[in-house]
């Protein structure tokens, strides 16, 4: 996650202690020293909407076998015990469990950050109140586009009025509530827009995530942008919160799920800027990449956990049977231990990039989805051969023209996968990380 705004400005939010601590990029559990990650745990996979890019594939409709609420709640007891700074609830739709603010105050109680990520849609004036009453930190409402495009990709007539309905409500409650936009080829011309309507609606907080293909967004590798509208839209972000900041307007725009982004920015400045270009790479070097089975965890509806939300088809374990804290610096995987030191496991011209300290690799999601191979090169990064310091490369050779802008992620090249499967290639090395 980059936060743009703290970049451009300097202006301080409350997540920049959790990407920005120095020590932050050698811990191999959790955000800092003495702490454990943080975690997404979809907490339901029922949803009263469908949304085209849901990487759980939810459905409105009963799910068995989710965890119960007396599990739940030995669930968070687990993370309170490990330090957890942040517990995010998702989804399906996190607000289809009627015991959701029981556990998020639970969450309170035990010195955990709660948050929501949800489509909104079900936020009430007398629930928003609710909600900020058992001190949940900051909702998150996704919207992908204005009414007609939010609705066609959300699945349900109304979605968008419904949503906007209950960032309102939010808002009158006094509760911190953002936007959630995910890009892609159908809603690309609205990002404007929605900076737009956060300015109209005195919304506070944006994150613009970039697609990842896993659940049903794994259909959409097709619908992502190429490497040049990728450029395009982070340059018309980029001028969005220098025009807030000039206007003196405490907006917070973040990128989410492409960790390009922080490279792209900072050579962007290199020139325009350089003595802010260089307090961004300090920044960028403190953070580290991509922190997937590190920083970042994820615990689905049934008590599964994976590296992050995006690889639910990689379990490490369940808190049922294991604790969390074990399951994460004891992992049994070796394709969490990979995680936790992955940058000679990594294929395609990840391992000759001049800019991996910064990237870590990007989303290893994404590299399976289209190579097959967890350790291939993430296809969405769109810094040129020669940004990645790669300008020697031949026609022909692993990596060659993998960075040049224009390509769709269906278009570009698979790596070549090694002989050798992932948690194989893993195991070779789980003395070298530490505990």
């Amino acid at each position: 996650m980059l936060s743009l705004t703290k970049m451009l400005t300097g202006d301080p939010y409350f997540g920049d202690e959790l990407r920005y601590t120095e020590g932050a990029r050698d811990q191999r559990n959790g955000v800092s020293e003495g702490r454990g990650p943080v975690v997404v745990w979809n907490c339901t996979r029922t949803c009263n909407l469908r949304c085209a890019h849901c990487y759980s594939s939810s459905e409105n409709r009963t799910y068995s076998h989710e965890l119960t609420t007396e599990e739940a709640m030995d669930f968070i007891d687990q993370l309170g015990e490990f330090q957890t700074p942040v517990l995010l609830f998702s989804g399906g739709e996190p607000l289809a469990r009627e015991d959701i603010l029981v556990l998020a105050a639970h969450a309170r109680k035990r010195g955990i950050r709660p948050t929501l990520s949800t489509n909104g849609t079900l936020i009430t004036p007398e629930l928003a109140e609710k909600i900020r009453e058992v001190g949940v930190g900051y909702v998150g409402i996704s919207l992908d586009g204005l009414r007609e495009t939010n609705d066609a990709f959300r699945g349900v007539p109304g979605a968008f009025d419904r949503a906007l309905a209950g960032i309102r409500n939010c808002r009158a409650a006094g509760q911190r509530v953002g936007l959630r936009f995910t890009i892609n080829r159908h809603n690309l011309g609205e990002a404007g827009a929605i900076l737009d309507l956060m300015e109209e609606e005195g919304i506070d907080r944006v994150c613009f995530y970039h697609l990842v293909y896993s659940g049903r967004g794994s259909a959409m590798v097709q619908e992502d942008l190429s490497h040049e509208e990728t450029r395009r839209v982070m340059d018309q972000i980029i001028d969005r919160v220098e025009a807030f900041h000039r206007k003196g307007l405490k907006k917070e725009v973040l990128m989410v799920d492409n960790h390009a982004d922080g490279v792209y920015l900072y050579l962007k400045y290199r020139e325009k800027d350089p003595e802010r270009a260089e307090w961004m790479l300090r920044l960028l070097r403190i953070n580290g990449g991509n922190r997937s089975g590190i920083a970042f965890g994820n615990v689905d509806s049934e008590g599964r956990v994976h590296p992050d939300q995006f690889t639910q088809h990689h379990t490490l374990g369940n808190v049922r049977e294991r604790s969390f804290r074990e399951i994460w610096t004891e992992p049994a995987d070796p394709l969490l231990w990979g995680l936790k030191d992955r940058k000679k496991l990594l294929g395609g011209r990840c391992q000759s990039c001049a800019w991996l300290d910064l990237c870590n690799g990007n989303f290893r999601a994404r590299g399976e989805a289209v190579t097959g191979d967890f350790w291939g090169y993430d296809p969405a990064c769109y810094l040129t051969d020669e940004e990645c310091g790669l300008t020697g490369a031949e026609p022909g050779s692993e990596g060659f023209g993998q960075g040049s802008a224009g390509q769709r992620a269906e278009e570009r090249p698979a790596a070549q996968a090694e002989e050798r499967p992932a948690k194989q290639r893993a195991e070779q090395r789980p003395a070298e990380v530490e505990r």
